[in-house]
């Protein structure tokens, strides 16, 4: 559906359009123990642009992790490049890394990242003190459209399987990501748990958070825009 004209819009119609959420091409990463070498990624290449849902599947071994950590900054890749809202990621000093991860990106994996001693709220406020966010996305808001509020000071040992996952998903959100990437978030949980958190990335890929899920379960491949399949560190289709 064609969106309507806004009246007195400034855009500029000559403008060069928006830099990709991220953008991602030919990257290969190697691995070597003693004489034998492992090509974990093998020039794979994707772009995703602002409220795209991709998910990333394929057998174990196949190089979704990989992946995800190349696109993170966590890993190097040893060719290729990755850049996030038009700023390169790769080859990059560690701390412009870490500075562009706590800034662009969120990270969700299979099993929280939370800080055991801390509360759910107070994990989200260190993540946001260390982007930069402390007042944008608000804690309680973020907390309330996830449906967590009640739950704000609670330790992430007193959450049930759901309300880790959420936790997982507002510490994730709390820098106010241009990009979502996610390894395997919902393994553990069950398929009403499951179709929940699908339902909470569908939202926020409409607020236009690029969101990249790389997982086995078939939930996730049906509930995405689209579907990158990965075999032997190559998309495949």
């Amino acid at each position: 559906m064609s969106l309507p004209t806004v009246v007195g819009s400034t855009t500029d119609p000559d403008a060069p359009p928006a830099p990709a959420a991220l953008d991602a091409q030919s990257l290969y990463r190697f691995f070597r123990a003693a004489d034998e070498e492992t090509l974990a990624l093998q020039g794979v290449s994707l772009t995703l642009n602002a409220g795209d849902f991709v998910a990333v599947v394929g057998p174990s071994g196949s190089g979704k992790s990989t992946l995800l950590s190349c696109l993170a900054g966590i890993d190097e890749p040893d060719g290729g490049t990755v850049r996030v809202a038009g700023q390169r990621l790769s080859h990059q000093p560690e701390p412009v890394r870490a500075r562009l991860r706590a800034h662009q990106i969120g990270l969700l994996f299979q099993s929280a990242n939370l800080l055991q001693h801390l509360t759910v709220a107070q994990n989200v406020k260190l993540a946001q003190s260390l982007a930069d966010r402390t007042q944008r996305p608000g804690i309680d808001a973020l907390l309330a459209s996830l449906g967590i509020q009640a739950r704000a000071h609670a330790y992430p040992g007193q959450l049930s399987g759901g309300e880790l996952a959420r936790a997982g998903l507002a510490l994730a959100l709390a820098n106010d990501p241009v990009v979502l990437l996610a390894d395997e978030p919902t393994g553990e949980l069950d398929l009403a748990t499951e179709a929940g958190v699908l339902d909470l990335l569908h939202m926020r890929a409409r607020d236009g958070v690029a969101i990249l899920v790389a997982s086995h379960s078939p939930a996730v491949a049906a509930a995405a825009d689209r579907v990158i399949v990965l075999a032997d560190g190559r998309i495949i289709e």
